[in-house]
């Protein structure tokens, strides 16, 4: 068994990781770092770091970093919350510490097995060349929370927390794009963080845009693509995040299954309604004990979410001085 250790024990910490790491055949939660009463609380990191293999970092954003080196150096194995770090330089220092270490290091881009995602995936070529991809994310949520997610640390706001899953999304179906332009905002009165944006992505003559917004009482489509063939419509988010907190168990019959299917329609304007795949995050962790235990790939290569890291960095730059940037990563 994979003695796994969990840092952090809010949102992600409880309702994710744990729920997942039991669930993962090869992987036993040993310990939490917390500040909550829960079974198998430990009081510091390095008491973490001593009793366990691997170590997973699922707290606030500005702590990535220290956290995952010091497990880095104590010769441990590393998941991490995205965002992978604060920034780029630090994305960097953990790759490069990984790779002396001979060390796993991955990031918890768990929305690569959501539901919707799958889905539009397995059917992206039947919509031909795809000439537009839309993917909102929208909340309606006025008042501000007294969170470190709306600290003004630098590593925080809504592009960080939700944009950071969908520019995962758009380069693992497009690759990285030639250029971006960003928009983003403080809309609610007293918000320290920015609570809206809006993220373009070029691909030649293809757009794909990305937005999320706290302030929208009827969500616009999660994902409207547009292609010669014909166009994907879907509504609604992946369950599993409510499931999990709901404390429903992965591999239930129930699981990861969403009730809402997705709209793929023709040029000539028939319509097909698509059920939904089943979501999986449990395959992260399956991925990720494969990886220790044969020396596979990662679920997510630590790359991979540098670029993602590095998008997020671009997109503030735009949206700063109000310019298209070019790429590349």
């Amino acid at each position: 068994m994979i003695r796994v250790g969990l840092a952090g024990y809010g949102l992600g910490g409880s309702a994710f990781h744990a729920p997942l790491i039991r669930a993962c055949e090869g992987l036993e939660l040993s310990g939490i770092l917390t500040s909550r009463d829960v079974a198998g609380r430990v009081d510091s990191l390095d008491a973490l770091i001593a009793g366990c293999d691997l170590i997973v970092v699922a707290t606030p954003n500005a702590t990535h970093f220290p956290f995952a080196k010091a497990a880095l150096e104590a010769g441990r194995h590393v998941v991490i919350e995205k965002p992978f770090t604060a920034t780029v330089e630090e994305a960097d220092a953990l790759m490069a510490l990984a790779d002396r270490q001979q060390r796993l290091l991955t990031v918890f881009h768990n929305r690569r097995w959501d539901s919707d995602f799958l889905t539009l995936r397995d059917m992206l070529p039947r919509l031909g060349a795809v000439q537009l991809f839309e993917a909102n994310w929208d909340r309606f949520r006025v008042e501000i929370r007294d969170s470190w997610k709306e600290a003004p640390d630098g590593s925080t706001g809504l592009l960080a927390d939700l944009g950071s899953h969908m520019i995962d999304q758009v380069l693992q179906l497009f690759g990285p794009p030639d250029a971006l332009q960003a928009d983003m905002a403080k809309q609610r009165p007293g918000v320290r963080v920015d609570d809206y944006f809006q993220l373009t992505l070029f691909y030649g003559d293809m757009r794909a845009v990305l937005s999320g917004s706290t302030l929208v009482a009827s969500a616009r489509p999660r994902f409207a693509v547009h292609g010669m063939g014909g166009s994907f419509i879907k509504h609604g988010l992946d369950p599993q995040e409510g499931q999990l907190k709901g404390g429903l168990i992965p591999g239930s019959p129930d699981y990861g299954l969403d009730p809402s299917p997705g709209r793929f329609v023709t040029p000539s304007g028939t319509t097909e309604l698509l059920p939904s795949g089943r979501g999986n995050y449990l395959a992260f962790y399956q991925g990720v004990a494969q990886a220790i235990v044969s020396g596979a790939p990662p679920p997510v290569l630590p790359n991979e979410a540098r670029d993602v890291m590095r998008i997020i960095e671009l997109a503030k730059r735009s949206a700063d001085i109000g310019e298209r940037l070019k790429l590349p990563i």
